[in-house]
């Protein structure tokens, strides 16, 4: 057999195209992941999804606001087509604005405003040219069905008015909404909406509960408000399953979530933000009524931040070097609450779980028994998982919580629930 001999500059080029390309390889495993790029044509503005409720007093977000818009006289004009009197909810927002440094002005466009034709309002040029000048918009809450009915015309199409507000976003400027002013940040917002538990029992049905929003945020997120005060975190599940939605966000009131032009969200304000993704989440056709396995939810806290991009979560800095060890839980006893669509009733269930050496906990819905279907109720079971983890406040009693396993499933009731004695 005749051997074949390789010179030995030819080896040392292999072997040094070996190495370079081991570690090329090592550089694509171990290197910190690349932020992806944001579309050249994607908006460069930032938005302020406020949660309702927000106080005078707050000076985190409505000083955010007028930064965000330019800082000390920034032009920033007020849409209170929300409102059932815009005048007066109008007036209310400018002097809070201007409060913290801003120069801000009433845009007269409102289906609730005294002596005006709403539709003309909206392909006005003078008022057009007005929103055009604004480096902010702030749109105030009340009904967001009012917001839609103004900027939108009969078609769908977005008038002339809400054509400038997309360029003022486009170019860098800021948009901000609370609470019917947050509904309207994604392409399907509620409308018409019944009690949570009803919509867990009957359903969403478009143009009845949901319609139509103004997509600020992008079509692949749905965001809700005034979330864990009124336990609307359960509404978003329907929708979102609904009308294909991975990803939902949901901002409690007195607290706002910044969107920025690379999809970095950060939480400010009182309180924090729900995220539920349903990426991985099921649903069991051959079940009735309302269910879903597998759905992930999680609890951004004030000061935290969560890239929509790559997934990356940051702890706010009272928590960076404070992440819990499940292998020393705080807490060890059984997490249970009968009503889990209570004032902040999920937020307590989840910080109670994710400090406790128990890997699950559940919260029951049910209604008045004078409401439709009152012996239909729903579980709520929540679990740790690997990916599940915590952070703890070294400054106050607050968690930040990724990642819990959430199942939701029909309950049969007993009528009566409870009996005198």
């Amino acid at each position: 057999m005749k051997s074949t001999t390789i010179p030995f500059q030819k080896l040392c080029a292999a072997l040094v195209l070996t190495v370079a390309l081991a570690i090329t390889g090592m550089q694509a495993v171990f290197a910190a992941p690349a932020t992806p790029a944001v579309p050249a044509s994607a908006p460069q503005g930032t938005l302020v999804i406020i949660g309702g409720g927000l106080r005078a007093d707050n000076a985190e977000v409505w000083q955010r606001i007028v930064d965000l818009a330019g800082g000390k006289g920034a032009r920033i004009a007020v849409m209170a087509s929300a409102s059932i009197n815009p005048e007066k909810s109008g007036a209310s927002i400018m002097a809070k604005l201007n409060q913290y440094g801003a120069d801000a002005f009433f845009v007269p466009l409102g289906v609730k405003l005294a002596n005006s034709d709403y539709r003309k309002a909206a392909e006005d040029p003078a008022i057009v040219t007005q929103i055009k000048s604004a480096s902010g918009i702030y749109f105030a809450g009340g009904d967001q069905g009012r917001i839609t009915q103004a900027l939108l015309r009969p078609d769908g199409s977005r008038t002339a008015a809400l054509e400038a507000i997309w360029s003022v976003y486009r170019n860098g400027g800021v948009i901000a909404g609370s609470s019917a002013g947050a509904a309207i940040m994604s392409t399907t917002m509620f409308y018409d909406a019944r009690p949570v538990l009803d919509m867990l029992k009957m359903g969403v049905t478009d143009g009845r509960e949901i319609a139509p929003g103004l997509g600020f945020i992008g079509s692949d997120v749905f965001v809700d408000q005034h979330l864990l005060v009124r336990g609307r975190f359960a509404r978003m599940i329907p929708v979102m399953l609904k009308k294909g939605y991975h990803i939902g966000l949901g901002i409690d009131e007195n607290s706002a979530m910044i969107v920025d032009a690379k999809r970095d969200v950060e939480v400010i304000g009182y309180s924090g933000a729900l995220l539920i993704d349903l990426s991985g989440a099921i649903s069991d056709r051959g079940v009735k009524n309302f269910n879903i396995s597998n759905a992930a939810i999680s609890y951004l806290d004030r000061g935290d931040k969560f890239n929509l991009i790559t997934k990356v979560f940051t702890p706010s800095p009272d928590k960076a070097d404070n992440k819990l060890d499940p292998n020393q839980p705080d807490m060890r006893e059984p997490v249970f609450t009968n009503d889990i669509l209570g004032n902040n009733a999920v937020l307590d269930l989840m910080g109670n779980l994710i400090d406790n050496a128990q890997q699950e906990a559940i919260g029951i819905a049910f209604g008045n028994p004078r409401d439709p279907y009152p012996d239909l109720g729903f579980e709520f079971r929540f679990s740790k998982t690997v990916n599940s983890v915590g952070y703890s406040s070294t400054e106050a009693e607050a968690y930040s919580v990724l990642k819990l396993r959430l199942d939701i499933r029909p309950i049969q009731l007993r009528q009566p629930l409870y009996r005198y004695k």
